[in-house]
């Protein structure tokens, strides 16, 4: 049990509130001014390979790249304060574009690699992008071809002069890698750019910085179907990665396997944040996850530290051969994005050598992180709760009138501290609604604090479901399905799943006389949405369970789908 002079608690708690450690001090500068002091204390330490490119850089290596492509886009004229948005999946090119975009102030827009042409379009034009990096392809994507789909203007167009109808605010698109593309630089030709007064420019804007500034806008999807914009400061994320870093007991002789996505927080934060924070080096095993490869870096790279969603830790442990890889080097990680299965977690600490890995909690407005198991807190704790409030954060769990509710009581968790983002962008009113005026953060997730401040999750307020790490909102699905010929209604919700934690069902009302089909309906969808959100099973319905008042009891639609499918395994 923690002690009374670092946690800022009377143990045992009677009310559902409990605050982290404050004697570990924040840091008060730039991740630019950060990464600068890390290079000059590490300078020949490596700080990041990527499998998949065949790249290892030394931290001066890096700092000279990422100085490189800072003063390519000064030379773009971007400036602090324009927002430049990451389309492609994992790469180095990614990584240098986080640290760049610090470096010059800009702020860094992460756009999910799986987003479709009208996911996109709404992405860029909400925060007003000025500056588009993009991967030439991903799995079953073409960026180059939905963008020249979203802009035929861009085929007759001249790069750094783009004045496209559908992306009024973009004025330049930089293309991963060296292949011409028309209306669009190359990244490498944006890496050559850099001139002595561009070097000036970069040195004249670092002493202007403040750790206070936005840096980062992540989107995470609201129950309307818009995504917001949750926009966080150097110190927001900064802080978060080197707090998860001292909870991971992370030093610069750690090497971090790091096979979750950048554009979610818990890739540039909690990995490559949480790298630099400490000097250790940032191991990417490949362009996306894939449970062989991932093994096979940490076994070749003698990688101490492993991050995984639940979902991935249980795809690594059920591989045939997974007996025959050495992971005795391992020791640490964090496992986050959804709910970890207790078994998951035993397995993770015996057959992977995982014992001081961390449950972490929070969301994208946290930073995201506000609650964290502890390395030396009893085995039930790690493998039952999501930890306590991580330093410089207050958890409190609150009932319906927002009262603090007693211990073993549930109701919504609610954080406040380092981590909480400033704001959705230009979006008051979403704001408001999610930080109240004492500055609490209202998770929309049910939680149950024990008396030593341990918090277990229980459900959600929210509609939101889970699948396999990624945020999907009902709403959002249902929206697009509206809008397909004889469909008269439709529902989303979540039912669970062994794989993925939860998958998305769609229950759907046809219209009179309307002939509908499964695969055209999913067709439709794919086309629409990131694959995620297309529902893994379709029923067609003639009413919904309904209270008096008329609104949907999905409850009852999840009980009942749940029953109808074990009916049907076993039969």
């Amino acid at each position: 049990m923690q002690t009374k002079n670092t946690h800022c608690n009377a143990l045992p708690l009677t009310q559902s509130y409990y605050q982290g450690r404050t004697d570990i001090p924040l840091i008060e500068q730039t991740i630019g001014q950060y990464l600068d002091n890390i290079v000059d204390n590490h300078p020949n330490h490596p700080a990041i390979v990527v499998h998949h490119q065949q790249i290892r850089l030394t931290y001066r290596q890096y700092q000279q790249q990422i100085n490189q492509l800072a003063m390519g886009l000064l030379s773009l004229g971007v400036k602090p304060g324009d927002r430049v948005g990451i389309w492609s999946p994992n790469n180095i090119e990614w990584c240098l574009t986080q640290f760049a975009t610090a470096k010059i102030g800009a702020i860094m827009v992460c756009i999910n690699p799986a987003y479709r042409p009208s996911e996109l379009k709404y992405a860029l034009n909400s925060v007003e992008c000025s500056t588009l990096i993009t991967a030439s392809e991903f799995k079953a994507s073409n960026y180059i071809s939905m963008l020249y789909e979203l802009a035929p203007e861009l085929k007759d167009s001249q790069a750094g002069e783009l004045n496209l109808n559908a992306l009024p605010h973009l004025k330049n698109i930089i293309r991963i890698g060296d292949e011409p593309a028309t209306g669009m630089f190359s990244f490498n030709d944006i890496m050559q750019r850099a001139t002595d007064a561009h070097k000036l420019e970069l040195d004249a804007i670092a002493a202007t910085l403040s750790c206070d500034q936005d840096i980062n806008i992540q989107f995470t999807s609201g129950t309307t179907g818009n995504p917001k914009g949750a926009t966080l400061s150097h110190k927001n994320i900064l802080n978060n990665g080197f707090l998860m870093a001292q909870a991971m007991k992370l030093t610069h002789e750690d090497k971090l396997c790091i096979p979750v996505p950048l554009y979610h927080c818990f890739g540039m934060v909690l990995g490559n944040l949480v790298c630099i924070s400490k000097g250790a080096t940032a191991v990417f095993p490949g362009d996306s996850f894939d449970p062989k490869t991932t093994l096979e870096v940490v076994e070749k790279e003698r990688c101490t530290g492993l991050h995984g969603v639940p979902t991935m830790f249980i795809a690594e442990l059920e591989l045939k051969d997974f007996a025959n890889y050495d992971l005795t080097s391992l020791r640490t990680g964090v496992m986050a994005g959804s709910t970890c299965p207790e078994q998951v977690m035993r397995k993770v600490h015996s057959l992977m050598h995982m014992k001081e890995v961390v449950i972490g909690y929070g969301q994208t407005e946290c930073s995201p992180i506000n609650n964290v198991t502890e390395t030396d807190s009893p085995l039930e704790k790690q493998v039952t709760t999501v930890g306590r409030a991580l330093a410089h954060t207050e958890v409190k769990i609150i009932d319906e009138l927002g009262d603090v509710q007693k211990v073993g009581i549930p109701g919504e968790v609610c954080s406040r501290g380092a981590g909480i983002m400033r704001c959705y962008w230009n979006d008051e009113e979403k704001t408001k609604a999610t930080i109240d005026q004492d500055g609490w953060l209202h998770s929309g997730d049910l939680g149950v604090m024990d008396e030593d401040g341990f918090v277990a999750i229980v459900g959600r307020i929210k509609d939101m479901i889970i699948r396999g790490g990624e945020n999907i909102y009902p709403r959002e699905i249902e929206e697009v399905l509206y809008t397909y010929p004889g469909i008269q209604d439709a529902a989303i919700f979540g039912i669970s799943d062994e794989k993925y934690g939860e998958e998305v069902c769609a229950w759907i009302q046809p219209k009179d006389d309307a002939v509908l089909d499964e695969n055209a309906i999913r067709d439709f969808l794919k086309d629409k949405l990131a694959y995620f959100k297309v529902p893994k099973h379709i029923r067609f319905v003639e009413e919904y369970p309904m209270t008096v008042t008329g609104k949907l009891q999905k409850f009852k639609m999840r009980e009942q789908m749940q029953e109808l499918l074990s009916e049907k395994a076993f039969s």
